[in-house]
C-alpha cells in the first residue's frame, strides 16, 4: 500500500517528484484507466480519492491516485478522518494514493499522525538564498541530471544567477545542453554569461549598494531587476537573507568572537572562509544599522503580498533603507 505525502514551496521539484512517481507507476497504455487527479476545488475530494484509490488497477501497471494542493495536514473533519484512517490499512498493493502540499503538515492533527503511520513523507523546500554552498550543490546535481558538463567556475557563475528557483535553474541548463549539444564541450563561464541573465547576483549587488548608502546606484539596480521582470518577492528574499548574514557576522564582531567556525555556524554560513570577507564587507557600520534595515524589509515583504505596485513600494524602501546606513 504505497502512500505517498510530498511537501514544501518547492513546486517545481514536487512536479518532478510526481512525474517520476507517476511514471513509475502507470503503463502508458493505461494510464487513461488508472491516473485520476482530484484538486481542491472539488468537493469531498479527500472522499472520492479514498474511494477511487480502492479501486484495482486495470490492465498493466498500478493504479495512481493524486490529492492535489490538499490540506488534509491543516485541517480534517471527522468525517474524512475516520474515512481515512479506515482506508490506509487496506489500501490494493498496486493502488498509489499521492497527497501534495505547500505548507507543513500540522503533527498535532490525527490525520496527520495517521498519514505518518503508513505514508512516506518528504519535504521539498526551497534553498535559503543566502546558503550559497548548498545553492551551489544544487547546480551540479542538476547538471548532473541534465547531463551537462560544467567547470566549477561555471557552476558556481550558474548558482548566483539562478539563486533557489529551481525551475529557472533547470530552464537554464536546458538551454546550455543545446548549446553544447553538438561540441559536448564543458561550459566555462564565457559560454554561460552568454546565455544566461543573472538576476540573483544584480540581487546580491542591490544589497551591497544598500549597505553602502549608494541610493542612486541601488535605485537604478531595483529598476534593472523589475523590468527584467524579476520577482519583486525573490528580490526581497534575497535582500533579508544577506542582511540577516551580515548582522550575525556584525553581532558575533561585537562580542569579541573571533572564532570563524563560531561565526559560521551562528550566521548559517556553511563555509567559514567566508566570514573574513563578510567581516571586512560590515566592519564600517554598527549592528543596529543591519538590525534597523530588518523591519523596513518585512514591510515590504507584507506589502508586496498584499498587492503593492512592485516597482513604486520597492523603490520607495530602497530609499528608506539606504537612509539607514
Amino acid at each position: 500500500m504505497p502512500i505517498y505525502l510530498y511537501w514544501g514551496e518547492n513546486s517545481f521539484a514536487i512536479e518532478k517528484a510526481v512525474a517520476n512517481l507517476r511514471n513509475s507507476v502507470l503503463d502508458p497504455l493505461w494510464t487513461s484507466f488508472n491516473y485520476t487527479v482530484y484538486g481542491t476545488e472539488e468537493a469531498d475530494a479527500v472522499i472520492q480519492a479514498l474511494n477511487q484509490v480502492m479501486t484495482p488497477a486495470f490492465g498493466a501497471g498500478g493504479r495512481l491516485v493524486w490529492l492535489q494542493d490538499t490540506n488534509l495536514c491543516q485541517q480534517c473533519p471527522e468525517n474524512v478522518l475516520s474515512e481515512l484512517q479506515r482506508t490506509l490499512a487496506v489500501i490494493p498493493d498496486n493502488s498509489y494514493l499521492l497527497l501534495t502540499a505547500r505548507n507543513k503538515p500540522d503533527e498535532r492533527l490525527k490525520s496527520t499522525k495517521s498519514l505518518k503511520q503508513f505514508a512516506e513523507l518528504r519535504e521539498f523546500a526551497l534553498i535559503p538564498p543566502w546558503k550559497t554552498e548548498s545553492l551551489v550543490e544544487a547546480v551540479k546535481e542538476a547538471a548532473e541530471d541534465v547531463k551537462v558538463k560544467l567547470t566549477p567556475r561555471g557552476i558556481q557563475m550558474l548558482a548566483e544567477a539562478v539563486g533557489n528557483d529551481t525551475r529557472l535553474l533547470y530552464n537554464e541548463l536546458e538551454k546550455l545542453r543545446l548549446y553544447a549539444e553538438s561540441s559536448n564541450a564543458t561550459l566555462d563561464v564565457d559560454a554561460i554569461a552568454g546565455l544566461v541573465r543573472n538576476s540573483t547576483q544584480n540581487s546580491l549587488q542591490l544589497a551591497t549598494a544598500i549597505k553602502n548608502g549608494e541610493t542612486a546606484k541601488a535605485l537604478g539596480l531595483a529598476s534593472e531587476l523589475i523590468t527584467a521582470s524579476e520577482p519583486a518577492l525573490r528580490i526581497v528574499a534575497t535582500l533579508i537573507g544577506q542582511f540577516r548574514t551580515w548582522l550575525w557576522v556584525k553581532l558575533m564582531m561585537e562580542s569579541n568572537e573571533r572564532n570563524p567556525q563560531v561565526i559560521a555556524q551562528a550566521a548559517e554560513v556553511s563555509n567559514p572562509k567566508r566570514i573574513y570577507f563578510l567581516q571586512q564587507e560590515v566592519k564600517s557600520l554598527s549592528a543596529e544599522q543591519f538590525l534597523s534595515a530588518l523591519p523596513i524589509l518585512l514591510e515590504l515583504e507584507v506589502s508586496l503580498k498584499q498587492g503593492a505596485e512592485q516597482m513604486s513600494i520597492l523603490q520607495t524602501k530602497v530609499i528608506e533603507l539606504c537612509e539607514k546606513m
